[in-house]
């Protein structure tokens, strides 16, 4: 792929409209973490399986691969100071979920954060190493709520809060 081929498909990538999500992981033994995210999609009807593409350094890949369950909290665009929290990094901010408010969820008993709009609970059904620097989870929709209902419009985004996440 030649430098303007690269560049071009760097920009044409930015151009998709990125959900901007908090993921949340239990390893079963009791650890929780809370990670930002936005590359995530519905994958399959029946069964309802969504994809998530997650960095393969990151600390919540590993409680993933340990518990096989995590949770999508889904905000609105005007609760983008919630979220906001959750983007330091590990390094910067070991115990991210200190004095966050939340509830287990019932099923995969994953962190859901006060506030948010609505959210999953995924089953791990696999991981692919698609050989580069994130992995990609294929998971299984096992339980949901809606808190605040609305339409994907109302939905926080990174072209919402000016940021950018591809390229």
């Amino acid at each position: 792929m030649t430098e303007e081929t690269k560049d071009l498909a760097a920009e044409a990538l930015r151009m998709l409209p990125y959900g901007f999500y908090a993921v949340t992981t239990n390893d079963g033994a009791g650890e929780v973490n809370i990670m930002v995210a936005n590359w995530f999609s519905q994958a399959s009807f029946t069964p309802r399986l969504v994809i998530l593409a997650l960095a393969k350094n990151s600390y919540s890949h590993t409680l993933l691969e340990k518990g096989k369950v995590f949770a999508l909290n889904i905000f609105r665009k005007e609760d983008d100071r919630l979220i906001k929290a959750f983007t330091k990094s590990r390094a910067r901010k070991p115990d991210k979920l200190d004095g966050a408010a939340y509830t287990l969820s019932p099923i995969v008993q994953c962190p859901v954060l006060d506030g948010v709009a609505a959210y999953l609970e995924i089953r791990v059904r696999e991981i692919h190493d698609i050989g580069g620097d994130h992995d990609l989870v294929v998971g299984e929709v096992v339980g949901a709520e809606v808190l605040k209902p609305g339409e994907c419009t109302d939905t926080l985004n990174l072209p919402h809060l000016g940021w950018s996440y591809a390229g």
